[in-house]
């Protein structure tokens, strides 16, 4: 019997799997490690959230499948979020519907909209569903250097002139996973330019959107024209810290979102209903737990940047996300970031994401989750002090760090 089958072919081999790996067996050896390798958010779900699950759990009548494109009342709170936040007015039925998470919602919509031969134009680094969604649909994926948006914007023209059969769609993310970029509303209005000019569909993810420490980060969707050809993904997973939950949503363009639900039709009766009852109680309920969460990775991103940097290792301080993405230390980029994360592991016992896992740009570079608490970054970059000294790293004194 032939178990080589074709899609599976397609797929590398998880670069992060080795670094779960020699995770799982350290700490079966009892070693104490430091995870800052996984985006899994370690915040507990606001209290009024999980109480609205518990009291819709227990009525007998919610037991039952669940629709597909979500309940009125979950589309129509998150209509109200859109007006609230960004000042987008969409229509609940037409424009908008409820995923089991993000990610579901970006494979599906992959599958609709894309066929063998397709060539689909994603940043690269990138969260690694951005290129395999679409891989597993069958389509080709051309990755455009995406370190910045100015970056990635710029390298667009080309990417195009060189794809052969022109693109059919482009992704975005920002505030981006990995690299915590943030752009602008003029960003966006420049790539639906774009899109249009080039007769290309834009998928944007937009997970991180409340997870911003500076200016709050704008939706393409503001852009008058966006809804002709491009759709957004967020998810309650990083906002509400609801990850295990599985609850996304799919806005904009009516035609790619009709075609996400002619798809799911056939694959899934949607979420548990009480999961959604609460998601509407977390987007239309009080927002101080959101102001919250963002003040408490806003502290973690602080006392990363300076306790790495005063290690030694000089990490650049996002703007947003619970991301920093950092460049090797140059005495160490040699070893590539699989080998040099397995080596920090073992060593150290921090964990951390290679960046070759986001694609072939980011191979000098590792992800780092702000996923525990002060004290325990505190104690990461204690270790990696002594993992570069090791290594002759030399540690930035204080003012110097400061001046960094």
């Amino acid at each position: 019997m032939n178990t080589d089958f074709h899609k599976i072919r397609r797929l590398p081999p998880y670069v992060f799997e080795q670094v779960n790996r020699t995770k799982a067996a350290l700490r079966a050896k009892g070693a104490d490690i430091i995870d800052l390798g996984m985006g899994n958010p370690d915040l507990p779900t606001p209290k009024h959230i999980v109480d609205k699950l518990v009291e819709t759990a227990r009525k007998p009548d919610v037991n039952g499948y669940s629709a597909s494109r979500g309940i009125p009342g979950l589309r129509r709170a998150l209509t109200d979020y859109y007006k609230r936040r960004f000042d987008v007015v969409l229509d609940r039925d037409r424009e908008v519907i409820v995923t089991l998470g993000s990610k579901e919602g970006f494979a599906n919509l992959a599958q609709a909209i894309s066929a063998p031969g397709d060539v689909i134009l994603a940043p690269d680094p990138s969260y690694p569903l951005h290129h395999f969604g679409f891989i597993i649909a069958g389509a080709s994926i051309r990755g455009v250097p995406a370190h910045t948006p100015e970056q990635y914007l710029s390298s667009l023209g080309r990417a195009v002139k060189y794809s052969v059969p022109p693109p059919t769609a482009m992704v975005l993310c920002f505030p981006s996973n990995p690299t915590a970029a943030v752009c602008d509303l003029d960003f966006y209005k420049e790539a639906v330019k774009f899109a249009k000019k080039h007769d290309l569909w834009v998928l944007s993810d937009l997970a991180y959107n409340e997870i911003y420490f500076e200016e709050p980060t704008p939706s393409i969707l503001q852009v008058d024209g966006a809804k002709d050809i491009a759709v957004e993904f967020t998810t309650m997973s990083k906002t509400y810290s609801m990850a295990g939950w599985r609850m996304g949503f799919v806005a904009g363009n009516e035609k790619l979102v009709g075609a996400l639900a002619r798809v799911k039709s056939y694959l899934d009766y949607g979420a548990y209903t009480p999961i959604q009852v609460a998601a509407v109680a977390a987007l239309d309920g009080p927002q101080e737990c959101v102001a919250e969460t963002r003040a408490i990775y806003k502290g973690r991103r602080d006392v990363l940047v300076d306790s790495f940097t005063r290690a030694g290792w000089p990490v650049p301080s996002p703007k947003a996300s619970m991301f920093a993405w950092a460049p090797i230390p140059e005495q160490l980029r040699h070893l590539g970031s699989l080998e040099f994360a397995l080596q920090l592991i073992n060593e150290a016992h921090v964990a951390v994401a290679p960046g070759a896992g986001f694609g072939e740009h980011g191979d000098d570079y590792v992800r780092i989750a702000l996923v525990e608490n002060e004290q325990r970054i505190r104690q990461a970059g204690r270790n990696i002090r002594k993992f570069l000294a090791a290594r002759g790293v030399k540690e930035i004194k204080p003012a110097v760090a400061a001046a960094e």
